[in-house]
């Protein structure tokens, strides 16, 4: 590809899914974009979906594209997406995340592999505080 077609690297972004308790102190998890970077984010795109396939019977599976609109996401801040359900941790869960810096468009995809998001690769989350799996 040529390098002026490629756009700015994204750096000092991410994408978590955080544990937190719900009502009746359930475990909930939610999906968070955290800014972690100097400046502000502004026009904030977020699509995602799920795809993969089924361990049991093979078949592919894929879920509805949801797009997710943020106005503002000020430096070191963190902007809830959407709540994210069990089921779909043995699949690809897919974020792609556009916004703009001033004038100059970013984007970037970030994707958690089918079982990334478990107990064992939870740490604490910056901003948040909460434990979660964080993409950057």
């Amino acid at each position: 590809m040529r390098e002026e077609l490629k756009g700015p690297k994204v750096e000092n972004v991410a994408v978590a899914v955080v544990q937190q308790d719900g009502e009746d102190n359930e475990k909930v998890y939610n999906v968070y974009l955290l800014n972690l970077r100097d400046d502000i984010m502004e026009g904030i795109i977020v699509s995602s979906r799920g795809y993969g396939q089924s361990l049991t019977t093979g078949e592919k599976i894929q879920t509805s594209m949801l797009r997710h609109k943020i106005e503002v996401l000020m430096p070191n801040q963190a902007a809830k997406i959407e709540p994210i359900m069990e089921d779909v941790f043995g699949l690809s869960n897919e974020y792609w995340v556009s916004f703009l810096i001033g004038n100059q468009l970013f984007d970037k995809k970030f994707v958690f592999v089918p079982e990334a998001i478990s107990p064992s690769n939870m740490k604490k989350i910056p901003v948040l505080g909460d434990i979660g799996v964080i993409i950057m």
